[in-house]
């Protein structure tokens, strides 16, 4: 099925790019005993920290459990990578949450041949958990280092089905559009017109709204089939700000 991308196969990917051995824990344990060590505690992080707070979606779930957040999170965070909490990814950034990556995963309604656009791609930790539930991913990262790594990352892992670009986010990525889903890993303080425009009709679009230097509101735009917008609150968030060009 398109939708259950395994982390098996090449990526495509709108960078060049080279990648690296994956460094380890520092050196405490065996490779594998340290893989198995982080599967453990992947499966306690959904158990205890997602299916426990009401992410319900099996399908999102098990997404949860393949993706190796420890691959996704500088080597120094590597013991913490299954924590309840985002962790620094350098340049200022951070990968979010895992409760609130299943949450917004969970809100779009990922279905197996959807096309998902995501803003901010950050360590690729996001775009490889909605790879596992749809056909494709296309993602943009202001940043470019941050572009250009998290791409070398997907192709190390065999993320086969997502494309990453730098860009600005905000205006979105109309030549590939319309997209059944929206996932925006950044706080806006208004929820960007392009990016609307770029939803397909029945699509969903997640997003943090608000002040950027406090906290915003998590938000589901849906696009009804006629073309209306309907706006929905879930939660207080804190992310870091949706930058511009």
């Amino acid at each position: 099925m398109a939708g259950r991308r395994k982390l098996l196969a090449a990526v495509a990917v709108a960078l060049s790019v080279s990648c690296g051995p994956s460094p380890d824990r520092g050196g405490a344990l065996p490779a594998s005993s340290q893989e198995v060590e982080f599967e453990r505690e992947r499966r306690q992080m959904v158990e205890e920290q997602i299916e426990a707070r009401g992410i319900a979606d099996p399908r999102v779930l098990d997404a949860m459990r393949r993706v190796p957040r420890h691959e996704f999170v500088p080597p120094e965070y590597r013991a913490a990578a299954y924590a309840d909490r985002p962790l620094p990814i350098g340049l200022e950034q951070t990968i979010s949450q895992p409760y609130i990556v299943a949450l917004m995963t969970e809100l779009i309604r990922p279905e197996a041949e959807d096309r998902i656009l995501e803003v901010g791609t950050g360590s690729g930790y996001q775009a490889a958990v909605a790879a596992e539930l749809v056909a494709e991913v296309f993602s943009i990262e202001i940043l470019p280092e941050l572009a250009q790594s998290a791409a070398a990352r997907l192709e190390r892992l065999g993320v086969s089905n997502v494309v990453v670009r730098a860009g600005d986010g905000y205006l979105g990525w109309p030549e590939h559009g319309p997209f059944d889903g929206i996932l925006v890993t950044a706080g806006a303080d208004h929820i960007p017109e392009p990016l609307v425009e770029q939803l397909e009709p029945g699509g969903r679009m997640v997003i943090p709204v608000g002040d950027v230097s406090t906290f915003q509101i998590l938000k589901v735009v849906e696009k009804l089939p006629g073309g209306e917008i309907e706006i929905q609150d879930i939660t207080p968030v804190r992310f870091v700000p949706l930058r511009r060009r």
